[in-house]
């Protein structure tokens, strides 16, 4: 069934646009009641990122969970990762969290999280839809089952703490410069303080926020900024987080970048060296990069590959036991650690191999090399457009240049309104070509 509100990673959309106070408050409500089991009394925990609009969106939902009768426990800017660790460790039903990811300040989301600080399954979205679009007014806590509301003190101090346990209990940092930039958004104040006290000599930026430089020009969506400061300051590593910070990418000591394929490969090889991975594999998504899969298959390890999405990689991690997936824009989900991407815990491991292995991150984060990978996205207005005829057309005949020597992949972004064409191979030129001849076919239905 079709999800009106919920895309791959919560409700996301233009702030005061696709979402607004009333969605927000019928959010609220909605979620309530259905996470509203047992007698106890209920609560939930919010947190943002440093956009504008959170003040908005925030509001609105304790109004919303208020008026079900459940508590609401504020937690302020805080990473997307740090409010599904604190939704556990608070004893809470519900974990929200106010965040766009890597869009820019004009777009807002609410993902959510269960009691175990895990995203919701697609029939608990669904079953939240129906109630947001019900009359729910006979459903409001009467007058003295109403919820409260505060703020919580302390929880920067909680996840820092948190991602210091992930690593070796004597191992420090000391020693090493690194860069840390965090993208104006929800981690300026966490990742700074944690790389401080295991011993880092820290040089940040993006730690500014205003409500409107949040993924502007900064973070791992744009970390050219961050390569300058490396180069610069002659770091050791930079690290960019994303605006909720579940994502993150490295920038090596030359100012060159290295993405979630890279990092994936890094981790699996010293998991595996000091026996700590589940099973021989890593999860990810279609997207990674076939010198992933062929570099991992040198060590005898498999790539289990799924959609899009790093909710999908957590299905498929618990459904079969791995405890390492990702994506290559940097989701990298540690599930012995968390039950989500945490872009700031995955960088916390590279550090740490950095120290075991004492070789600069420019050799050790490059275990592969790549093959030519062209991404090129058609805005819609609306429709299926990737299934017309004309472009089912265009795919197969691409499909038959590429004659098995690549691959290529068509999908909807479950974020934005585009359609996202890839290719890969080893021939860049019929790459582009293929890539090209579908964007020309999708723009002629999507005009």
């Amino acid at each position: 069934m079709a999800r009106k509100y919920f895309g791959t990673d919560g409700i996301r959309g233009r702030a005061n646009g696709v979402i607004t106070p009333d969605l927000a408050l019928k959010v609220g409500q909605a979620t309530g009641l259905v996470f509203q089991r047992g007698e106890h009394r209920h609560r939930v925990v919010i947190g943002k990122d440093t956009r504008l609009s959170g003040y908005m969106i925030e509001t609105a939902l304790v109004a919303g969970f208020t008026s079900v009768g459940m508590d609401v426990l504020l937690l302020g800017p805080m990473p997307t990762p740090a409010v599904a660790m604190l939704t556990r460790s608070m004893r809470s039903d519900l974990g929200v969290m106010i965040s766009a990811s890597h869009n820019l300040f004009d777009d807002n989301g609410i993902k959510l999280f269960g009691p175990d600080g895990y995203k919701l399954s697609d029939n608990l979205e669904l079953e939240i839809e129906r109630l947001v679009d019900s009359d729910l007014s006979r459903r409001l806590a009467k007058s003295a089952a109403l919820g409260r509301a505060k703020r919580i003190d302390g929880v920067h101090d909680r996840y820092i703490e948190f991602a210091k346990r992930t690593l070796p209990k004597n191992l420090s940092l000391d020693g090493l410069r690194v860069v840390v930039d965090c993208a104006n958004g929800a981690a300026y104040r966490v990742a700074p303080e944690a790389l401080w006290e295991l011993g880092a000599e820290v040089i940040s930026i993006g730690v500014e926020p205003d409500g409107f430089n949040i993924n502007k020009e900064c973070g791992s969506t744009a970390p050219e900024a961050l390569a300058l400061k490396v180069r610069e300051m002659r770091a050791d590593i930079g690290i960019a987080l994303d605006g909720d910070a579940d994502r993150v990418v490295v920038v090596d000591e030359r100012g060159h970048v290295v993405d979630g394929d890279q990092l994936l490969a890094v981790i699996a090889e010293s998991w595996q060296e000091d026996g700590r991975l589940a099973k021989p594999g890593v999860v990810a998504t279609v997207m990674s990069n076939l010198g992933l899969e062929r570099h991992l298959a040198t060590l005898g390890l498999t790539l289990v590959r799924t959609p899009v999405g790093d909710r999908y990689v957590l299905e498929q991690m618990r459904e079969q036991g791995y405890n390492l997936g990702g994506e290559p824009s940097g989701h990298i989900i540690l599930s012995d650690y968390t039950t989500t991407g945490d872009g700031f815990v995955a960088a916390l491991q590279l550090l740490a191999v950095v120290k075991k292995k004492n070789q600069p991150v420019s050799r050790l984060c490059h275990r592969f090399e790549a093959l030519p990978q062209v991404t090129k996205n058609v805005r819609y207005r609306g429709g299926r457009p990737h299934e017309h005829a004309s472009v089912r057309s265009a795919i197969a005949d691409a499909e038959k240049r590429l004659n098995g020597h690549g691959r290529l992949i068509v999908r909807p972004s479950g974020t934005e309104p585009v359609i996202r064409v890839t290719g890969e191979g080893d021939d860049t030129v019929l790459i582009e070509e293929v890539v090209d001849g579908i964007v020309d076919a999708l723009s002629e239905i999507a005009a």
